[in-house]
């Protein structure tokens, strides 16, 4: 059974959310196609990230990891088995087929560092708000004076 989502009446009474659906429908497309391989998100923080891929058999210089805006992609390409190398296999169920595996990304979002060890691939993403978009505080008649949610007073 197929589950698919019918956004069409939400963008009929909404105006600006039209990424947000792309995002959900994408996702739920991606989702039905291919679970390979394996992974885990992990929140560490308020700010704090962990993309977690099991990747086993795949060494470093096998995957590219590529980071743009809003989008981590990662991708690993297996070198083929020789046919005279397969022949020496009584069972071969670790998979070695290549892999893309996409991942959108909050605005702000960076990836950090990868790791790959043990057969896991980790990849750990901080999100950094300029300060520019940060939440402040305006002191009416305050001679603009502006406070940031820290407490930190600034001359606008």
């Amino acid at each position: 059974m197929r589950n698919s989502f019918d956004l069409t009446p939400y963008r009929r009474s909404t105006v600006g959310f039209d990424r947000l659906f792309d995002l959900i429908e994408n996702n739920a497309r991606l989702q039905q196609s291919d679970n390979y391989p394996p992974y885990n998100i992990e929140r560490l923080d308020e700010d704090r990230y962990r993309v977690t891929l099991a990747v086993a058999g795949f060494k470093a210089d096998e995957i590219d990891i590529t980071a743009q805006q809003n989008l981590l992609q990662i991708t690993g390409r297996k070198a083929e088995i020789a046919e005279s190398d397969r022949a020496q296999y009584l069972h071969l169920g670790i998979a070695n087929r290549g892999f893309e595996r996409r991942f959108e990304l909050a605005d702000f979002v960076r990836v950090e560092r990868a790791d790959l060890a043990d057969g896991l691939l980790i990849v750990e993403l901080v999100r950094e708000v300029p300060d520019a978009m940060k939440p402040r505080k305006i002191a009416i008649n305050g001679k603009g004076e502006v406070i940031d949610i820290a407490g930190d007073k600034n001359a606008a």
